[in-house]
């Protein structure tokens, strides 16, 4: 991080020599008017900027991903441009022979507003950008399989409500969807969970030997999987499992991720989460920033579903087993330029849960830095294109 760091400072201050410099050689020496030579000046800054940090500062790195598009790049300057030369020339305004001096020190609170305005549109851009990728489709080979539809269901210390909740999940699912597969990861409960989940009828019961988190259980469960379709839930049914029908259907016409959004326009909460719990999650959606680039309402959703081939190559990748593990996944399926869309849920929020908000709020954020870090190393990198590495990945053998 301290060697890209220097990397940007030095690309950036080379381009803003050469601008102000540019700036001094066409107003002093060629005698251009200012609004003109600022103009020039700024265009091959930003021209330069590109180029150098295209090769330099972000070469491979997924979050740089306006600096690798010309068009989404020019977009993203174009207004910080814009205000550049406006304060260049409104501080050197009815001065008909400016020194250098005075071209300097009109120039260097432009270079500041225009930082300011590139910060502000930057992330605007990547999240269009991104979102727009996202929404195109492609075309893949159709997944085989008897089973249409794994739920992975993640447990911990669920000895009464689990049955129960299996045993509705099944009745609700088998119906419309056909061949499901329930299958449920005990977290360590060290209690009857398994039991439990066994005798409700779930068709696999996997047992981490250890509390090792959330993030942790829904992978093992993800590459057990033999559903075309894989989707995971949470043990509590808080999302009415009827939902899941939707998130199957998305995928079989061609989604590779469909992500429930509790924040959608047609979202229905019929009784929403304690609110100390809503204003963390908004807070933690504002720290995500800093790992992913496209704009998500709700990256903790507990309802998210995927190709079978692409679950397996996403989960085989993840490290984070704790409650930010939704946000590595979201880095990945940006990065391989998957295909993904969100949808409202309804949530039946039953405020059992005993999470304790801020000591997870805190390793949340202790594991978004640990995403971060781990992406500029290329820990997420495919050795294969995309396609190849679906295929490669739908051969996995399953964990049972």
């Amino acid at each position: 991080m301290t060697r890209r760091l220097r990397r940007f400072v030095a690309v950036g201050g080379l381009v803003t020599i050469l601008h102000l410099g540019l700036l001094l050689v066409l107003v002093l020496v060629i005698d251009a008017s200012v609004p003109l030579a600022a103009i020039t000046a700024v265009t091959v800054a930003a021209v330069a900027s590109y180029l150098g940090h295209r090769a330099v500062t972000f070469a491979g790195d997924p979050y740089a991903l306006v600096d690798h598009r010309p068009r989404a790049f020019a977009l993203a300057v174009g207004p910080a441009a814009l205000v550049d030369v406006a304060v260049v020339s409104l501080l050197t305004l009815g001065v008909d022979d400016p020194s250098w001096m005075r071209l300097v020190a009109a120039q260097v609170p432009a270079l500041v507003a225009a930082s300011v305005v590139r910060l502000l549109t930057y992330r605007r851009v990547l999240f269009a950008a991104v979102r727009a990728d996202q929404r195109v489709r492609i075309e893949r080979p159709p997944l085989t399989g008897d089973v249409r539809a794994t739920v992975v269901v993640p447990m911990y210390r669920e000895p009464d409500r689990i049955g129960p909740n299996l045993r509705r999940l099944r009745d609700s699912l088998a119906g419309p969807l056909g061949s499901i597969e329930i299958v449920a990861v005990d977290d360590g409960s060290g209690d009857a969970t398994p039991d439990a989940a066994r005798a409700a009828g779930a068709d696999v019961v996997l047992v981490q030997p250890e509390n090792r988190g959330k993030g942790a259980a829904v992978r093992r469960g993800m590459l057990a999987a033999s559903g075309r379709s894989v989707v995971f839930t949470d043990a509590d049914l808080a999302y009415p499992p009827e939902q899941l029908v939707e998130l199957v259907e998305q995928l079989e016409a061609g989604c590779d991720v469909v992500v429930g959004n509790r924040r959608h326009p047609d979202a229905l909460l019929r009784q929403g989460p304690p609110r100390v719990r809503e204003l963390g999650s908004l807070v933690f959606n504002l720290v995500t920033h800093a790992v992913l680039l496209g704009h998500y309402r709700d990256t903790q959703c507990g309802l998210k579903g995927f190709r079978r081939d692409v679950a397996r190559s996403i989960f085989s990748r993840t490290t984070i087993d704790g409650f930010a593990f939704d946000v590595e996944v979201l880095h990945i399926v940006e990065q391989d330029h998957l295909t993904l869309v969100e949808v409202p849920v309804v949530l039946d929020d039953d405020e059992a849960s005993t999470i304790s908000v801020l000591p997870v709020a805190l390793k949340m954020v202790r594991d978004v830095v640990r995403i971060r870090r781990r992406s500029s190393a290329g820990r997420y990198a495919l050795d294969l294109p995309v396609a190849e590495a679906l295929s490669a990945a739908d051969g996995v053998g399953s964990d049972r």
